[in-house]
């Protein structure tokens, strides 16, 4: 199969200042602003080290949080950590495009890595543009000055039409980093060109985009079967007519998800015999787990997981799959009580011969903190992207490398 763009392979990066946009965004603790979780830079260091090794002169760009959240920082922090997983010396400049981070680029010795400042410090950085507009801006024009090429491993920012995204493959030799690459592969695979039986198992509490998704895999026949939990099965139940009890509609209202009863019961009314609800399901009641079947309800207390019966029925269609997509928990994992559903269901991949992907923030958070990884074939870094991916949306990111090929 042809490449959908060029990658890492196909760039001779010896001498050269390779420009390289990161996704290394990372949550801090609100009260030091240290980072907690630095699996995102461990995760682009591999693409970093290739390049260093292989004698390019590379410049990081990245962000961290947007102006205005709190999580809106330095990247300071982020090279120190960055230091801990790759051989050659990391630089940081407080710098962007100014004076201190022309020079230091234009120091940099074969081998070297820059870090720049957070990159959304330029205003003109989140505007969504096309790549030929953001290129007659300051940033890609006084970066693209310095650098003989750009490589772009940001899958997890691929959705958006960033300057540092899309700006600079009009301009510079444009590659793919590996993390980009694999992550392209991972999901062309298991949507693009699926093995059936392709099953899609949705939870988590972003209805919202669940519902475009499962739409959008079922009316494509990307998806055999549609197996949902969490929040989105709650909803899925109320539509199709099940009495969950004043408590999870009134929490489901107030979530503001209401507004997609049409939408549900439509996907309900012509995709029925592909979405599978849980048979039961979990509750809070008085500090404890108490498990209903839907048969007997309403459930006194508030949904919070999938019940045993509905684990064990999920379980054995997962079985017989041959691709499995997974986005979303099927309950509150981050509660002893209610990670049952989560972590069962995870844990019956083990030995499967599917090709199996996961992502979203909640899932890749279960699937460490229960050290399950083993089971699944491939953990994408991306929740955003990789449900545009799987809504059927072009992402600019991934467009704008297939251009510049």
């Amino acid at each position: 199969m042809e490449k959908r763009f060029k990658t890492l392979d196909d760039l001779d990066a010896k001498n050269k200042t390779v420009l390289v946009r990161v996704d290394i965004n990372s949550p801090l603790d609100p009260e030091t602003k240290k980072i907690i979780d630095d699996s995102r830079i461990r995760l682009h260091a591999s693409t970093i080290d290739e390049l260093a090794s292989k004698d390019a002169k590379v410049v990081i760009l990245a962000h961290q949080g947007r102006p205005g959240d709190p999580d809106f920082s330095s990247l300071n922090s982020h090279a120190t950590i960055l230091q801990n997983y790759v051989k050659a010396k990391v630089k940081f400049v407080n710098d962007v495009i100014g004076e201190k981070a022309i020079s230091s680029i234009k120091a940099l010795n074969p081998g070297e890595i820059l870090m720049l400042e957070n990159v959304r410090t330029i205003p003109e950085e989140m505007k969504d543009l096309p790549p030929e507009q953001h290129a007659k801006g300051k940033l890609v024009k006084t970066l693209s000055e310095v650098s003989d090429a750009f490589v772009n491993d940001a899958f997890a920012a691929a959705h958006r039409a960033h300057a540092s995204i899309v700006g600079f493959t009009a301009v510079l030799p444009s590659y793919a980093g590996r993390v980009m690459e694999k992550e392209v592969y991972a999901l062309d695979k298991v949507y693009s060109n699926p093995e059936k039986p392709s099953i899609y198992v949705l939870g988590g509490a972003k209805p919202k985009e669940t519902f475009k998704v499962i739409e959008h895999v079922v009316s494509k026949n990307k998806a055999d079967e549609v197996l949902v939990g969490g929040m989105v099965s709650t909803v899925f139940l109320h539509c199709a007519g099940y009495d969950i009890g004043e408590k999870n509609v009134k929490e489901i209202e107030e979530k503001g998800f209401g507004q997609f009863y049409d939408k549900v019961k439509e996907i309900l009314a012509k995709y029925e015999d592909r979405l599978v609800m849980p048979y039961d399901v979990a509750v809070d009641l008085d500090g404890k787990r108490k498990e209903f079947p839907r048969v007997m309800f309403p459930p006194v207390g508030y949904i919070r997981d999938i019940g045993k019966d509905t684990v064990e029925i999920y379980s054995k269609i997962l079985k017989v799959a041959k691709s499995i997509v997974i986005n979303g928990p099927m309950g509150m994992f981050e509660d002893k009580r209610f990670s049952f559903g989560t972590v069962e269901l995870l844990k019956s991949l083990k030995g499967s011969k599917a090709f199996s992907v996961l992502g979203g923030g909640h899932s890749v958070a279960a699937v460490e903190s229960y050290g399950l990884s083993e089971f699944v074939s491939y953990i994408s870094s991306g929740g955003g992207a990789m449900i545009s991916f799987l809504s059927g949306e072009k992402l600019p990111g991934i467009e704008a490398l297939e251009k510049a090929k």
